[in-house]
C-alpha cells in the first residue's frame, strides 16, 4: 500500500487489525520466495541465538549476511491469532552491493511497508533511526538482548514492568495504544533519580561493522533525509548536579509524516503533548485485552531469565528507564564519531551509571596513570599479607645508634610488667645489653622449664604506647630508652608473645586483592583546586548533550530556539571543564548557530542529479562537527587532568609498560637523536581568567625557556602581548608560534619547557589619570612546566592543557589558596612517526691505574675544592678543573661525585656517555651523601636512580628522618614513576612508622598548587596499598583534626568568658568520636588515646589561641597525654627546625656527645593548622622571670632559684644545674646555625630538670623579628646573665662555662663537619612553600654559620667570639623586657595551685601549718653559695607547738613577700619595708645588722596587721620551712661556714689549656683556658697570655692575647701564629708561656707560666691538653 489512506488517529477496531495483520504476513512471504528464491533455498537452518553476545561480523561478514537465524525476532505485540513468524525481508542482501536507488525502491516499496509487523531488522538488529544504533539505552527483551539473532521483545505492561519501546502496527493506531504505549506510561523522559534508586537494563551489545553500513546507507537516502523524523524529541529532565539545567522545549505543531515514518516510531522521540493528543481516551479500549492477555502469558519466563528485573519488581517499584542518544546517536553518520563511541553509553543490569564507551578508549586516558598503577599494584605483590617482616601490623620503637654505647657501663634499672604475675619484675642490666637478652632474663623469672620456651616468640612493649623494642637492638639505642635516661624517668615495659601483640594494621588477603585505584581513598584529602566534575559526570553530561542534539535534528518548528539550548548545554559543560573552550568548539558553535538561522528548503526528489550519499542538512554537518569538537575536547581534558578509568583489565592483566592498547599496533618512530628539527610548538589559548584579572588587566604575555638541571638551555622567548576575549567565558589567545633554535637531536632528555605568565596592569586600574607617571611593571601571575619528553621517552605532540598555579613568589610560596584551575593550551606539532629518545651506549670503564701523577699545587688545589662542603661559592674555573681530573675524583675524593656531575659542560645526547660511564663506576656513597643527588640541580633519571639506590640502603629509622626533604624531592623527579616514589612506598608497605609520617607529610604536600597534582596520586598508591583498617586509622585521625580545627577557630574567634564555654561545648563533638572507638595520635602511630579529659583541657591566652589537650591514654600502663592545637600558623617550619634539631642530636651522639637535647614531636594536619607535643614540668621563661616583677629579666638569680627550688637537695641541683649546661650548649649552637629569631623569653622554656630547650620557630635562617625599625634580634643566640649564673654557679666565671664553652666549640665543629648534609636537606626544602626558605639566598646564611672552609681552631675562635657577644648583649635583656610589658598578665595570686612565691615549691596556707604566734629575726648569717650573701634566721612558734621552728629568708625575699602582698591588699594595711639602696658595698656585716634591726620592725608590724593579711596564703607559704631550711637547725645557726682561703701572694697555682698544631710551616698555638689562678690581695686579676719563641734574644717571637677582667678562669681561645718556621729549627726551641694580670695602677705581676720544648712534640698532629703553671723564671 502505496499511502495510508486512512486519516491520521482514526479508530481501528481488533478484527480489522488481526486481519491486516494477516494479509501483511501472507504478501511479505510471497514476495520474499520471489525475490530471493536462491538465498532462501541455500540457507541452513540454524538455532535461534538466546544470548547477549554480539555477532562476530567483522570476522565473517558473507556469513552474517546469508546466514540469519531461522527464527525471527517477534513482534512486540502478539496477538494469538498470529503465532507463525514472520521471514526477514533483509535477510541475505548485500548490503556492499546495494545501491541508494535500490535500498529506497525496497524500503518503499508498498509490499514491503505493509508487511511489516514489527520494526525492520537485519542481522537480527533493529533499524529504528529514533533508537540509537539500537543499542545505547533500551529495555532487554525477556529472552536475551533485542539485537542479538533470535532476540523477543516480550511486550509486559503493568505497574511494575517496563513498556514496550516500538508499536506493532506499520500505522498509528487509534486509542490509547498510539505509538505502543499504554495509556498510563507517560512517553516523555524520567527525570534521573539518585543513582541507589536506578535500575537498569542489561549491557547491550556493541554493533558490528555490517549494521554500521546498513545505518549509513539509509540514512543517505534523500527520502531519510526528508522525512527521517517527523517531530522533535522530548527533552529528558537533567541529572541532579551533574547536567547543565535546561528549560524544557517549547511545544511544536506535528509535521507532516513521512513514508520513512516506521524508522522513527520510538515514543521517546515525541512530545508529551503531541502523544496526549494521539492517544485519545482509554476506556473500554479493546487493546488492553490483547495486552493483558500476552503480558500473562510471557511475564513468568521473563521474570525468570532475568533476575534483576525480578528483583526490582518484587519491591513494588517499575525500574526506571533512562534512554539516550549518546556517541551512538540516531545519526551516526551525521554526527561523524568514532567507531567505539557507536558502542558507548550503557547502563548495565542494575546499575545506576551512565557509560560512554568514547570516554574509556585508550585516547581518553592518561597512559602515565595506568602505567603508574601497574607499577604500583607489581610493588604490592612484593610485600605479601602473610609475611610478617613485610607487614608487621604493628609500631616498632625507633633507634639511635650511639657511637659509644657498646663501651659504657651504664646500667639501669628496668620495670617489666608480665601478665602471668600481679607484681612487675625489677632488676638491673646494661644498656648495650640486647633486647633479647633482656626477654630471657625475664623469662627466666617466670618460667621454671625454659627449654620449652622460644624466646624468639616474645617481645618487649612500651608501657604507654603502642610500640615494641627491637629485639636485634641493644637497649640503649632505643629512643624511648634514651629518653627515660634523659629525664631519669622508669623504663616501664611490658613483656608480651608474638601471638598476643596487636597487630591490627596488618594488611590481609583482600587488601592484596583490591584494586589500585588512586583517586578511591582521597575523599578526606582537601585538594588545591575546586574538581568541577568528574569522568562520570562528563558521561552525564554528554549524555545531555546527545538528548538535546537529537531535539535539534528532530524540531524543524523551533530549531532555532533548540539549538540556542544545544549552545546552553556546550557552555555549561565548558564551565565543567574549568572553562577550557577550544577554537574548534566556538567555531563549530558560531556554524550551528548560523545553520539555525538559514531557511529551511525541501530536500531534492528522488532520481534528483543533485542527489549524492553524502548530501546533509547545513544544520546536521554542523552539529556532526561540534560534536567532534566537544568529543576532543572532553577527551583531552581528561588526559590532562582525570585519573584513569577503571572499565578496563585490572592491572595484574594490563601487559607490562605498553603505552598502547593490545589490539592496536605501535605507530611508526624515530630516533630524536636523528631529528633536526627545531623545536616549536603553538601558544594557544589561556582559559579560566579569574574576573579579577578581567578588570585588574589589559595585556597578558608570556615567557617561554628550555630548562634542564636548573639551567637555562637557550636564551628565554617572550611572546606578543594580547588582550583578553569573550566568546563564551574570558580567555587569552594567542596562537602564536613559539620556536627555540635548538634541534630537538640536541636536546636532553629530562629538558623542561617552563611558560611564566606576566601581565600588564590596566590604566584604570593603577588609580592615578597622569600619563606621565612611570606605569607599574609587568606582574607574575603564574607558571607551569612541562617535560618535552613524556614517560615513554617520545616528544610531545598534540594539543596539552596545563593547569597554572598562581604563585609569583616561587613554586611553593603562597600556593595553598587557589580554588579554580587556570588552564594554559599548547599545541604541539604532531608529526607523522613518533620521535622517541634512545639513550646513547655506555662508554667503557674509565681507566684509574694509567692515571698520571698531578702537579703538587694542581692536587693541592683539587683538593681544596673537592674537600669544600658545597657548591656554593665555586667559581666556573673551580668546576672546569673538577670536570677536567674527574677521573683523580673518581680515584681520590669519593665524595666529590656531585660536584663532578654539577661540573659536566653539557648533558645533551653525545655528553651522556662521559658522564655516565663516571656515575655507573663510582664507588657508592653513604645515604646522607647521596641525598645531594635528589636536588633540582639533578633531572638526569639515571643520576636520581642511582642516587635513590644508594639511599636505600639506609635503615627505615635513618630513612624517616630524612622523609620530609625526600617527599620535596618527588616534584623534582621527571614523571610520576620513579625510583623515588617505588622506595618512599615500599618502606611505608614494611614499616607503619614510615607510612604514618608519609601519609601526614603527602596530605599537607597536595595542598601545593604546583605539584599538588604528583603527591595526589602518590597519596593514593600510599592509600591503596596501607590497607584497610591503617586507612580507618587514618580516616579517624582527619577527622579528629577536622573537629579539633573547628573548636579551635569557634575559641579563637570568641571573647573574654565566653571562650571557655566555646571549649566545653566544641569539645563535645569530639569526645563523641572517642566514644566509637580510640584513636591514634597524628603526632605518632603508636600515641593511643580513647578520650579527651575535658576537665583537664584549656586554651593558652596567646595570639593564636592555641588548645591545650588533656587525652586518655588508651594504654591503661600510660600516662596522660598532653598536646596542644594550634590553628593559623603554618607548623611546617617548626617541623623543619625540630628536624634539623634531631639531626644534630643524632650526629651528636654517634659521635659520643649527649647535650641533653629536649625533643618534642609537632606535625602539620593542614593548611595553618597542627599539633605539638606539650614537655611536661616546664616553663617559659618570662614565666619564671616575672615572679621577680616585670623587671625581672634584668636580673641574675630567677633561673637558679627555680631549679633550686625543685631540686633542693644539693646533689639534685648540681645534676640540674649540669643538664642545663649541656642543654643550653646545645641550643646555643642550634640556634645560631639555623638562625634561630623572635628569641624571646615566651620562646624559651627550661624543665625541672635543668633541660633548656626553644619553641616556636616562626622566624628562621637570619629572618629577624623587626620592632619598628628596631631589630629585636641583635644577639647572635640568646645567652643572658642569668643563664651563665647557672653556669658558673654563681656571679663569677669557673671552670664550668669554661665546659661550656668547650661543648659548645665540640658540637659547632662537629656539625660543620657535616655542612653539606644540611645545606642538601635545607635546599631540598626550597621548593616546600616556606616564605623563609626559597632560594639560595636563604641558604647563604647557614653556609656563613657553619663557616665550612675554616679549620677546626678558627672555627673554634669564632664561635668564642660569638658567646662572648651574646652574654654581653643588653639587647637580649631589654626585648624580653619589652615582652614582658606586651604580655604582663600578673595578677597578684598565681592560678592551679602554682606557686606564689618564686623560691616556694607550692603554696601553703594556716589550716595546713597551723597558726603562728610569734616570729622575730634571731640572727643573720653569712653565705657563699652560689656567691656571697647574707640570710637571715626566722624563729618562729605556732599554736600547740612548744618547740620553735627556723626558716632562713634573703633581703630580697622580703621584698618579694612585700611586693605580692602590696598587690592584694591596699598599702595601708602593710607596715613600711625598708629601703633596698645601700650606699657603699652591699654584702657585708654593717649592712647586714642594720637590715636585721628593719626586717625584724617589718615581721613584727606585719603578724599584728589585720586577720586578713596575717592568714592569708602568702605569708604563711613565705614562712613555711623548704629544703634547705631542714640543713641547718638550733644551734648551727650561729655557726658560719669558713670563707675559702685568701690566696698568699707570690703563690703560683692553676692550669692552662693549650692546643698545639703545625701546618704549612706555620706553627699554630691556641690558648683555649685558664683555671684556679691566684692572685695578691685576694683580688680578682685580670689576666692575659704572652708568648716567646726561645732562643729570642731581640725579643722579635713575642705574642700575647687579650686581657680579661677580674677573673680567675679567664677563657681566651685566641690563635698566636709563628709561620716561616721548618720542623728542624723548632725542634731546637722553647715555648715560653707567661701568664699577667694587667692593672691600670701598678707594673703588671706575674700570675704563673710554663716552658715546653718543641721537639718532644708530634708536630703532624695537634695536641690538646692541660698544663699546670709554675714560677718559671720570667723572660
Amino acid at each position: 500500500m502505496a499511502q495510508i489512506s486512512q486519516p491520521r488517529g482514526a479508530p481501528v477496531g481488533k478484527e480489522e487489525a488481526l486481519r491486516m495483520e494477516e494479509e501483511a504476513l501472507a504478501k511479505l512471504q510471497r514476495e520474499k520466495r520471489q525475490t530471493f528464491p536462491s538465498s532462501a533455498a541455500s540457507r541452513p537452518a540454524q538455532k535461534p541465538a538466546r544470548s547477549n553476545t554480539v555477532p562476530q561480523a567483522a570476522a565473517r561478514p558473507a556469513v552474517l549476511l546469508q546466514g540469519a537465524p531461522a527464527r525471527p525476532e517477534r513482534d512486540l505485540i502478539v496477538f494469538p491469532e498470529t503465532r507463525k513468524p514472520p521471514p526477514e525481508p533483509f535477510k541475505g542482501i548485500d548490503v556492499d552491493k546495494l545501491t541508494n536507488e535500490e535500498l529506497e525502491k525496497l524500503l518503499l516499496d508498498d509490499n514491503f511497508t505493509t508487511s511489516r509487523p514489527s520494526k525492520p531488522t537485519l542481522l537480527g538488529f533493529n533499524l529504528s533511526a529514533s533508537y540509537p544504533g539500537g543499542m545505547a539505552g533500551g529495555m532487554a527483551g525477556a529472552s536475551g538482548s533485542a539485537f542479538s539473532p533470535g532476540a523477543q521483545w516480550s511486550p509486559v505492561h503493568g505497574a511494575n514492568t517496563p513498556s514496550p519501546l516500538f508499536p506493532t502496527a506499520p500505522f498509528p493506531k487509534a486509542g490509547a495504544f498510539q505509538n505502543g504505549f499504554p495509556p498510563f506510561i507517560a512517553p516523555s523522559f524520567i527525570p534521573f533519580t539518585p543513582p541507589a534508586a536506578l535500575v537498569f537494563p542489561p549491557p547491550r551489545p556493541k554493533v558490528d561493522p555490517e549494521m554500521v553500513k546498513l545505518f549509513d546507507k539509509i540514512a543517505s537516502t534523500k527520502e531519510y533525509l526528508k522525512n527521517g523524523r517527523a517531530s522533535g524529541e522530548a527533552e529528558p529532565a537533567p541529572p541532579a548536579s551533574l547536567e547543565p539545567k535546561q528549560s524544557p522545549p517549547e511545544p511544536a505543531a506535528p509535521a507532516h509524516t513521512g513514508r520513512f515514518d516506521w524508522l522513527d516510531l520510538d515514543p521517546l522521540t515525541k512530545r508529551k503533548e503531541e502523544l496526549q493528543e494521539e492517544a485519545g481516551p482509554s476506556e473500554g479500549d479493546p487493546w488492553d485485552a490483547v495486552l493483558k492477555e500476552r503480558d500473562s502469558g510471557s511475564s513468568g519466563d521473563k521474570d525468570q531469565k532475568d533476575g534483576g528485573d525480578a528483583e526490582g519488581r518484587s519491591t513494588g517499584r517499575s525500574p526506571v528507564r533512562r534512554v539516550t542518544a549518546a556517541p551512538a546517536v540516531t545519526r551516526s553518520h551525521s554526527l561523524n564519531l568514532h567507531d567505539s563511541a557507536k558502542s558507548g553509553q550503557e547502563k548495565g543490569r542494575g546499575k545506576a551509571l551512565v557509560k560512554n564507551a568514547a570516554l574509556d578508549q585508550s585516547d581518553a586516558q592518561n597512559l602515565e596513570l595506568q602505567s603508574f598503577c601497574r607499577h604500583v599494584h607489581q610493588l604490592r605483590s612484593k610485600f605479601p599479607h602473610g609475611d610478617s617482616s613485610s607487614n608487621p601490623g604493628l609500631v616498632l620503637s625507633p633507634v639511635i645508634p650511639q657511637r659509644n654505647l657498646s663501651d659504657s657501663s651504664c646500667s639501669v634499672k628496668v620495670c617489666i610488667e608480665v601478665s602471668e604475675n600481679q607484681q612487675p619484675v625489677t632488676f638491673t642490666c646494661d644498656v648495650s645489653s640486647p633486647v633479647e637478652l633482656l626477654i630471657s632474663q625475664t623469662l627466666c623469672w617466670v618460667h621454671d622449664d625454659l627449654d620449652q620456651v622460644d624466646f624468639s616468640k616474645y617481645l618487649l612493649k612500651v608501657c604507654g604506647q603502642e610500640e615494641v623494642l627491637q629485639n636485634k637492638h641493644s637497649l640503649g639505642s632505643h629512643e624511648y630508652i634514651q629518653s627515660c635516661r634523659k629525664w631519669e624517668s622508669d623504663i616501664r615495659l611490658q613483656l608480651l608473645s608474638v601471638d598476643t601483640v596487636r597487630r591490627d594494621l596488618a594488611r590481609t588477603a583482600e587488601d592484596d586483592a583490591a584494586r589500585i585505584d588512586l583517586d578511591k581513598h582521597l575523599t578526606q584529602v582537601e585538594r588545591p583546586y575546586k574538581e568541577n566534575v568528574t569522568r562520570q559526570g562528563l558521561a552525564d553530561y554528554l549524555e545531555g548533550y546527545h538528548r538535546q542534539a537529537a531535539v535539534c535534528l528532530q524540531d524543524q518548528s523551533s530549531q532555532y530556539k533548540s539549538v540556542g539550548r544545544l549552545v546552553q548545554t556546550v557552555k555549561n559543560l565548558l564551565c565543567a571543564l574549568d572553562e577550557v573552550e577550544t577554537t574548534s568548539v566556538t567555531d563549530a558553535v558560531k556554524r550551528l548557530q548560523h545553520s539555525a538561522n538559514l531557511p529551511r528548503t525541501r530536500s531534492p526528489k528522488l532520481g534528483s542529479s543533485a542527489h549524492s550519499t553524502n548530501d546533509l542538512s547545513p544544520l546536521e554537518d554542523d552539529l556532526s562537527a561540534l560534536t567532534s569538537a566537544v568529543y576532543d575536547l572532553v577527551k583531552l581534558y581528561l588526559r590532562s587532568f582525570c585519573g584513569p578509568s577503571h572499565t578496563g583489565p585490572a592491572p595484574s592483566d594490563a601487559p607490562g609498560d605498553a603505552s598502547t592498547p593490545d589490539h592496536t599496533e605501535a605507530p611508526p618512530c624515530t630516533e630524536a637523536s636523528g631529528v633536526t628539527d627545531h623545536l616549536q610548538f603553538t601558544l594557544s589559548t589561556l582559559h579560566g581568567l579569574p574576573h579579577a584579572w578581567v578588570s585588574s588587566f589589559e595585556k597578558y604575555f608570556v615567557m617561554c625557556s628550555l630548562t634542564h638541571n636548573g639551567k637555562n638551555l637557550f636564551k628565554p622567548v617572550q611572546s606578543k602581548r594580547v588582550g583578553t576575549y569573550r566568546s563564551f567565558f574570558y580567555h587569552v589567545r594567542w596562537e602564536e608560534l613559539i620556536s627555540f633554535p635548538m634541534a630537538v637531536a640536541v636536546l636532553p632528555l629530562e629538558a623542561s619547557l617552563s611558560i611564566t605568565l606576566f601581565a600588564v596592569q590596566s590604566q584604570s586600574s593603577s588609580g592615578s589619570p597622569d600619563t606621565n607617571r612611570q606605569r607599574t611593571p609587568p606582574e607574575q601571575l603564574g607558571r607551569v612546566t612541562l617535560q618535552l619528553f613524556d614517560f615513554r621517552r617520545a616528544l610531545l605532540s598534540g594539543s596539552r592543557l596545563l593547569g597554572l598555579w598562581t604563585s609569583a613568589q616561587g613554586p611553593g610560596a603562597n600556593s595553598r589558596a587557589p580554588n579554580e584551575r587556570i588552564v594554559l593550551q599548547l599545541d604541539f606539532p604532531s608529526r607523522p612517526v613518533e620521535v622517541l629518545y634512545v639513550s646513547p651506549k655506555e662508554a667503557p670503564a674509565p681507566d684509574l691505574q694509567s692515571l698520571e701523577e698531578l702537579d703538587p699545587d694542581l692536587k693541592r688545589k683539587l683538593e681544596r675544592v673537592c674537600g669544600r662542603a658545597s657548591n656554593y661559592g665555586l667559581k666556573r674555573s673551580d668546576l672546569q678543573l673538577i670536570w677536567d681530573q674527574r677521573l683523580h675524583c673518581l680515584k681520590h675524593h669519593p665524595l666529590s661525585l656531585p660536584k663532578v656531575l654539577s661540573s659536566a659542560p653539557s648533558w645533551d645526547w653525545a655528553s651522556l656517555p662521559q658522564i655516565h660511564s663516571v656515575l655507573f663506576h663510582w664507588p657508592q656513597l653513604e645515604p646522607v651523601t647521596a641525598l645531594e643527588l635528589l636536588d633540582s640541580r639533578f633531572s638526569d633519571s639515571d643520576v636520581r636512580t642511582v642516587g635513590v639506590s644508594w639511599i636505600q640502603q639506609s635503615s627505615d629509622d635513618e630513612l624517616w628522618d630524612y622523609l620530609p626533604q625526600l617527599v620535596q624531592a618527588l616534584k623534582f623527579e621527571n614523571h610520576l614513576k620513579n625510583a623515588l616514589v617505588l622506595l618512599l612506598l615500599s618502606r611505608a608497605l614494611g614499616n607503619v612508622r614510615i607510612a604514618h609520617h608519609l601519609y601526614w607529610l603527602l596530605k599537607d604536600a597536595v595542598q601545593d598548587a604546583a605539584w599538588g597534582w604528583r603527591y595526589e596520586r602518590v597519596l593514593g598508591a600510599l592509600l591503596c596499598l596501607c590497607g584497610a583498617t591503617l586507612r580507618s586509622e587514618f580516616d579517624k585521625q582527619s577527622r579528629m583534626v577536622t573537629l579539633l580545627g573547628a573548636v579551635a577557630e569557634r575559641v579563637k574567634s570568641a571573647a573574654g568568658a565566653s571562650r571557655q564555654v566555646a571549649l566545653q561545648e566544641g569539645l563535645e563533638n569530639v569526645q563523641n568520636l572517642f566514644e566509637r572507638s580510640s584513636c591514634r595520635l597524628p603526632l605518632s602511630p603508636s600515641l593511643v588515646a580513647k578520650q579527651l579529659n575535658v576537665k583537664a583541657c584549656s586554651f593558652f591566652n596567646s595570639n593564636a589561641v592555641p588548645l591545650k589537650l588533656a587525652l586518655v591514654n588508651a594504654d591503661p600502663l600510660g600516662q596522660e597525654i598532653n598536646v596542644m592545637f594550634k590553628v593559623g600558623e603554618d607548623l611546617r617550619q617548626d617541623m623543619l627546625a625540630l628536624q634539623m634539631i634531631r639531626i644534630m642530636d643524632r650526629i651528636w651522639l654517634q659521635e659520643g656527645l649527649d647535650l641533653r637535647i629536649v625533643h618534642f614531636k609537632c606535625i602539620s594536619t593542614g593548611k595553618d593548622k597542627g599539633m605539638v607535643e606539650l614537655v611536661p614540668n616546664s616553663d617559659t621563661l618570662r614565666k619564671i622571670q616575672v615572679e621577680y616583677g616585670v623587671t625581672g629579666s634584668f636580673k641574675d638569680k630567677p633561673l637558679a632559684e627555680w631549679l633550686r627550688k625543685y631540686n633542693p637537695a644539693e646533689d639534685e641541683y648540681d645534676k640540674a644545674s649540669e643538664n642545663f649546661i649541656y642543654s643550653c650548649a646545645g641550643c646555643c649552637v642550634a640556634t645560631y646555625v639555623l638562625g634561630i629569631c623572635d628569641r624571646h623569653n615566651d620562646n624559651i622554656m627550661l624543665r625541672s630538670t635543668g633541660h633548656m630547650f626553644h619553641i616556636d620557630f616562626g622566624k628562621f635562617l637570619g629572618h629577624a623579628q623587626m620592632f619598628g625599625s628596631f631589630k629585636r634580634d641583635r644577639a647572635p643566640f640568646v645567652l643572658t646573665s642569668d643563664m651563665a649564673y647557672v653556669i658558673n654557679g654563681g656571679e663569677k666565671p669557673t671552670s664550668r662555662f669554661q665546659l661550656f664553652v668547650d661543648l659548645c666549640c665540640q658540637s659547632y665543629n662537629l656539625i660543620r663537619k657535616n655542612s653539606g648534609l644540611f645545606l642538601n636537606l635545607l635546599s631540598l626544602m626550597t621548593g616546600s612553600g616556606l616564605p623563609e626558605l626559597s632560594g639560595a639566598h636563604d641558604l647563604k646564611y647557614v653556609f656563613d654559620a657553619l663557616q665550612p672552609n675554616n679549620t677546626e681552631a678558627e672555627a673554634t675562635i669564632f664561635f668564642t667570639r660569638l658567646i662572648e657577644s651574646s652574654l654581653g648583649s643588653v639587647a637580649t635583656k631589654f626585648n624580653f623586657f619589652i615582652h614582658n610589658l606586651a604580655q604582663m598578665r600578673f595578677s597578684g595570686l598565681a592560678a592551679n595551685d602554682e606557686p606564689i612565691l618564686s623560691f616556694a615549691p607550692k603554696t601553703f596556707s594556716l589550716k595546713q601549718d597551723g597558726r603562728i604566734t610569734h616570729a622575730a629575726i634571731f640572727s643573720f648569717q653569712k653565705r657563699y653559695s652560689p656567691d656571697k650573701h647574707y640570710t637571715y634566721a626566722v624563729r618562729m612558734v605556732r599554736e600547740g607547738q612548744t618547740e620553735p621552728q627556723f626558716v632562713f629568708r634573703t633581703f630580697d625575699e622580703f621584698q618579694e613577700l612585700h611586693t605580692k602582698l602590696s598587690v592584694i591588699f591596699p598599702l595601708w594595711k602593710l607596715p613600711s619595708f625598708p629601703n633596698k639602696m645601700v650606699l657603699g658595698r652591699t654584702h657585708i656585716k654593717e649592712v647586714a645588722l642594720k637590715r636585721k634591726l628593719e626586717l625584724n620592725n617589718y615581721v613584727h608590724n606585719l603578724l599584728r596587721s589585720s586577720s586578713e593579711v596575717t592568714q592569708c596564703d602568702l605569708v604563711y607559704t613565705f614562712f613555711h620551712p623548704i629544703a634547705r631550711d631542714d640543713k641547718t637547725d638550733g644551734d648551727s645557726v650561729l655557726k658560719a661556714p669558713e670563707p675559702p682561703p685568701s690566696p698568699v701572694s707570690g703563690r703560683v697555682e692553676g692550669e692552662v689549656k693549650l692546643s698545639i698544631s703545625y701546618r704549612n710551616s706555620t706553627l699554630f698555638i691556641m690558648v683555649m683556658h685558664i683555671r684556679d689562678l691566684v692572685a695578691e690581695e685576694g683580688s680578682d686579676p685580670n689576666p692575659y697570655v704572652k708568648t716567646y719563641l726561645l732562643p729570642d734574644p731581640n725579643k722579635t717571637s713575642k705574642q700575647k692575647t687579650k686581657i680579661l677582667r677580674k677573673t680567675r678562669n679567664p677563657t681566651f681561645n685566641e690563635m698566636l701564629v709563628y709561620s716561616g718556621l721548618s720542623k728542624e729549627s723548632l725542634a731546637l726551641r722553647e715555648l715560653q708561656l707567661s701568664v699577667l694580670s694587667a692593672e691600670s695602677l701598678r707594673e703588671n705581676y706575674f700570675l704563673g707560666g710554663v716552658t715546653l720544648r718543641l721537639r718532644d712534640f708530634d708536630l703532624s698532629k695537634e695536641t690538646v691538653k692541660w698544663y699546670k703553671l709554675t714560677d718559671v723564671p720570667l723572660f
